[in-house]
């Protein structure tokens, strides 16, 4: 099935979902709210609440009960993403101002610790218990990440196992963990639904892989931001390492700091795109998607197995 498809089908129960979002980042603060929603109205794929809501065909689908659990998962994303602006000084996400450009990093922090309290209200309607602690140790898992992305800025001495381990916390596991709560929420059995935590992790792997690959690959206007940021932020990437292997782009890229000039960055981005760098780093992804989809296969046959297949698909091989 086409990914469009899969959207459409579902789109009433992710109009669910985005009016639980918008209920839920309400608030009394007029400057809260705003902020709140001006990151929410920027959009995005929402891949995590379509991922959770399939994940939920394996129990006893009632979308007033897993509509809970997406906005949950949604809202941690959607914080992570401010912090995340605030800590890299981006100015525009999806083509759009950040909150943090819109107002300062005052408003930007406070409204990402916001969105993150926001997140455990709304799981406060799933009353299970592995759900909570899933949900936190996601929260956990994801702000180490942060903290650990901090550490390694412009870090050019570093091993592919620090890349992979940050990305786990940074991507994998929110996805993974979309897909596992929405069995969760609906009931499905553990053997389900830990399945579908292998699945989305593996999935989430490419995905963040695919984004890195991107971020050099994509034009401006289909990033919605400058090509290259995630080198000028100092976020060693993996089409970096592997670029890296060679000693003169090591020589290259290592120069690279906070300040260095478009055209510095310009360079460095059409050499690397000559190199066997994105490959390799397409191969990489591609064996993730392969796990990913071997242990779907697992899972029982029908509609909605077939459609997470046509995600990982969408995912691993989409151009931005």
């Amino acid at each position: 099935m086409n990914i469009k498809l899969i959207y459409a089908r579902l789109k009433a129960d992710i109009d669910f979902i985005e009016q639980e979002l918008e209920r839920a980042v309400g608030s009394s603060s007029p400057i809260l709210e705003e902020a709140s929603l001006h990151l929410l109205q920027a959009g995005g794929k929402r891949i995590r609440p379509v991922m959770l809501l399939l994940g939920a065909k394996f129990g006893d689908y009632d979308i007033h009960r897993v509509k809970h659990a997406a906005a949950s998962l949604e809202l941690i994303h959607m914080a992570s993403l401010v912090h995340d602006d605030v800590i890299d000084d981006a100015v525009i996400r999806r083509g759009k101002h950040t909150v943090k450009a819109e107002w300062d990093n005052r408003i930007a922090m406070y409204t990402g610790d916001y969105i993150f309290a926001a997140a455990l209200e709304c799981i406060t309607q799933i009353e299970d218990m592995e759900a909570h602690r899933i949900l936190s140790h996601t929260m956990t898992e994801l702000c180490i990440g942060e903290i650990v992305q901090i550490q390694d800025k412009y870090r050019y001495e570093q091993h592919l196992r620090d890349y992979l381990r940050r990305i786990k916390r940074k991507t994998a596991i929110l996805i993974a963990a979309s897909c596992q709560l929405g069995a969760i929420a609906a009931g499905a059995p553990a053997s389900i639904h830990r399945k579908l935590y292998e699945f989305g992790y593996n999935v989430g792997m490419s995905f963040q892989i695919t984004d890195d690959i991107l971020d050099f690959t994509a034009s401006e206007k289909e990033l919605g931001k400058p090509a290259g940021g995630d080198l000028l932020q100092g976020n060693i990437t993996l089409p970096v390492l592997y670029a890296m292997e060679n000693e003169e782009m090591r020589s290259l890229i290592s120069s690279v700091h906070a300040h260095s000039s478009r055209e510095e960055i310009n360079e460095i981005i059409a050499r690397l795109k000559s190199s066997d760098a994105i490959e390799k780093s397409h191969e990489l992804s591609r064996r993730y998607l392969d796990r990913a989809l071997n242990i779907l296969n697992e899972l029982p046959p029908g509609k909605h197995r077939n459609s997470l297949r046509d995600i990982a698909h969408f995912i691993g091989k989409r151009k931005y």
